[in-house]
């Protein structure tokens, strides 16, 4: 007998989070400082989702589990004001924030410190030290306000007029352009050596973005100039670190967490979502509202009953599109990488291949659903950034890359067919490590425990990385701002009244910034006052179809998508 719906009792929390993951954890947090009671059920035993930290690899290193590099957590105003500092996080720098070798020993270079970054990119070519100057100079006419409106709830009316203002003395229509190009055409303009154009491309590929996509420049440009900006940082200790200082922040101000709590269902009466219920029978009612920080497939397709759901909603979900799954090795070292370029060796993050044309190789064989003979890697050496990381003299390394989704070749002669068996994961890694060894002949030697982690793994370990994809969805630009996560407003209201999505499937996606989970907090507390049910329920029931109703409240929002007044 199936259990009966709730009633909502006073004692039931005023919301329910689904997920402790970073955007889960800060949606909670930002909810308690309001004053509502939280209850964040997590499905694994440990809270953190793709921000966690071990000792699985070898017992006297710790290994990020999944990411490992915050540059966008340093600059997102969202975890600023959470002051986590106050409870213990620190943050740590590599001497250098990222280096790109060739296999010719040439190495372009980020450094915080611009002039040094500059003189690096003057070595392979005279003029682009300058070039490298210009691009930091728009950054610093317009990089405030593209933060504000990358991490504000869309449409995000009051940080786009002030940076359209901005963009008429930055030259306009010709820097729109020129942030819209392929990041190989990008670099092609910009610069005249390899170096340059390495930097912004190694950067755009962070997402699923290859060299010729739209976009590719400007993604790759935000990546780069951050890096230039606040660094690549990690926290002290581990990535973990920074999860621990989200969940004692939240329950120091009275937030619940309960970690080995698997939700399989939003319970919805009447158009509304009321509880949740667990995989072991419990029924958690929510009085106000229901946070999912879950895929957006998982969501509408596991969690919400599709006899809840418009039939538009339901076909849209059938073309959603996730980024590239992802294939990870974590080493223990004995020592530091031998690099052939010795200015990667102080640098935190490390992207290897040979060339922009090697980019779109990889990019190529990945569109054609083959597994790359030749993966890029974006490898991170964690003991140079964070020496707490491992003893003295030794390296905690890791590296990832991507493979396609459903695999109808191998371009190398592994035959790796995407079964991901024991078997395979050893070829794959195997690959990896040879590509290292084109850059740093003798890595394999310093080797004294690795762990893989194949796609399958990937998502055992955090549901959400569905098939080892770790940005929530494409980052391509058919998927993004009011196509997010499918075509409509880009909120995180759904058609569900009281439930709100919460993860990196919603605007503005992927990375460490806490912004999802933000949008979902505040579009909660929003639809909680009386004054505005009504508008949250036109706006749920518009959702679907594409339309947003005129709401002049939202429309005279401050920056951070609160209203400036209370109507």
């Amino acid at each position: 007998m199936a259990p009966t719906t709730p009633a909502l009792e006073t004692t039931a929390p005023d919301a329910v989070v689904i997920g402790a993951g970073p955007n889960g954890l800060v949606a909670a947090n930002l909810l308690v400082d309001a004053g509502w009671s939280v209850e964040v059920l997590e499905a694994n035993d440990d809270p953190g989702g793709a921000v966690r930290s071990d000792r699985g690899v070898h017992t006297d290193y710790v290994s990020d589990t999944f990411s490992a590099f915050y540059p966008l957590a340093a600059a997102s105003p969202v975890l600023a004001r959470l002051n986590l500092h106050e409870e213990g996080l620190r943050w740590s720098h590599a001497p250098r924030v990222l280096a790109h070798p060739l296999t010719d020993g040439r190495c372009a270079v980020l450094s915080r410190d611009r002039a040094a970054t500059a003189a690096g990119l003057e070595r392979f070519a005279p003029g682009d030290g300058l070039a490298w100057d210009n691009l930091c100079d728009i950054w610093d006419r317009l990089g405030d306000d593209i933060l504000t409106a990358l991490f504000t709830p869309f449409p995000p009316l009051r940080a786009s007029a002030r940076l359209l203002a901005r963009l008429r003395g930055a030259g306009g229509l010709r820097l729109a352009r020129t942030l819209l190009l392929p990041v190989r055409r990008l670099g092609e303009e910009e610069f005249q050596g390899e170096g340059g154009r390495l930097l912004l491309a190694g950067n755009a590929l962070h997402a699923d973005l290859a060299p010729e996509a739209a976009g590719s420049g400007g993604y790759g440009w935000l990546m780069a100039m951050l890096a230039q900006t606040v660094g690549f940082p990690a926290p002290v200790g581990g990535a973990g670190a920074f999860t621990d200082a989200l969940v004692r922040r939240l329950r120091r101000r009275g937030g619940v967490l309960r970690c080995g709590e698997r939700v399989d269902e939003v319970v919805v009466r009447a158009g509304r979502a009321v509880a949740v219920r667990t995989a072991h029978g419990e029924t958690v009612a929510a009085r106000r509202a229901v946070l999912a920080d879950v895929a957006v497939p998982a969501l509408y397709g596991d969690l919400v009953g599709p006899e809840h759901l418009p039939s538009r909603l339901l076909d849209d979900l059938r073309r959603f599109q996730w980024d590239w799954a992802t294939f990870k090795v974590d080493w223990a070292l004995s020592g530091p990488i031998p690099w052939n370029a010795e200015q990667a060796a102080a640098a935190g993050t490390v992207h290897l291949a040979d060339g922009v044309d090697e980019l779109t190789r990889f990019a190529a064989q990945l569109a054609t659903a083959r597994v790359p003979d030749r993966p890029f890697l974006l490898l991170g050496q964690m003991t140079t950034t964070d020496p707490s990381r491992s003893p003295a003299g030794t390296e905690s390394v890791w590296a990832y890359t991507h493979v396609p989704h459903r695999i109808r070749g191998d371009a190398g002669d592994g035959g790796i067919t995407g079964t991901w068996d024991a078997r395979e994961r050893e070829a794959m890694a195997d690959r990896v490590e040879a590509q290292i060894e084109r850059f740093a002949p003798g890595f394999r030697a310093r080797v004294r425990a690795r762990r893989i982690l194949a796609p399958p793994t990937l998502q055992a370990m955090d549901a959400n990385l569905h098939g080892g994809a770790i940005n929530g969805g494409t980052t391509a630009v058919h998927q993004q701002l009011l196509f997010r996560p499918v075509p409509g407003t880009g909120r995180p209201e759904t058609p569900v009244e009281g439930l709100y999505l919460a993860s990196a499937s919603a605007h503005p996606g992927g990375g460490v910034h806490g912004a999802p989970g933000a949008n979902a907090a505040r579009a909660a507390l929003r639809s909680a006052r009386p004054v505005r049910r009504g508008l949250a329920r036109a706006q749920s029931a518009l959702a679907s179809r594409g339309r947003r109703p005129k709401d002049p409240v939202f429309d005279s929002a401050s920056a951070d998508g609160l209203p400036r007044t209370a109507p």
